[in-house]
């Protein structure tokens, strides 16, 4: 019988966040910014489960959006200011926050597909 290695219960938020193997939390998910890896590093789990799709990208226009117009139309509502103003906090919000967002949230729905053990549907012939 060969033993197999423990791996103790990890977070798919903490390590989608970090980045990190949803099996073990050591090795790397990410192997560019955000390109999948092909197996852990540390644990040699495959990521061939891996499938995020769009819905990451969802996420992150959702509430990236959210948060750039609400800034926006605070700053409109409070200071009035001229349209220039409006760039300089518009752009890098619009632009900076979804970046900054995008790798944890993809790096979460992958843990949590591991989690879960989700796979793709499949029809019924019944």
């Amino acid at each position: 019988m060969v033993n197999q290695p423990y791996y103790g219960d990890i977070s798919p938020v903490s390590a989608g966040i970090a980045g990190t193997c949803p099996r073990c939390g050591r090795g790397k998910l990410f192997a560019g910014f955000l390109i999948v890896a092909r197996q852990c590093n540390s644990c040699d789990l495959s990521f061939s489960f891996a499938d995020a799709g769009d819905g990451a990208a969802w996420f992150v226009m959702l509430v990236a959006g959210s948060v750039a117009v609400g800034l926006v139309l605070w700053v409109e509502l409070t200071w009035q200011p001229s349209y220039w103003v409006h760039a300089l906090i518009a752009i890098p919000a619009a632009v900076i926050l979804p970046i900054a967002l995008l790798r944890p949230v993809k790096g979460i729905l992958l843990c949590q597909q591991y989690k879960t053990r989700a796979a793709p549907g499949k029809a019924s012939d019944t």
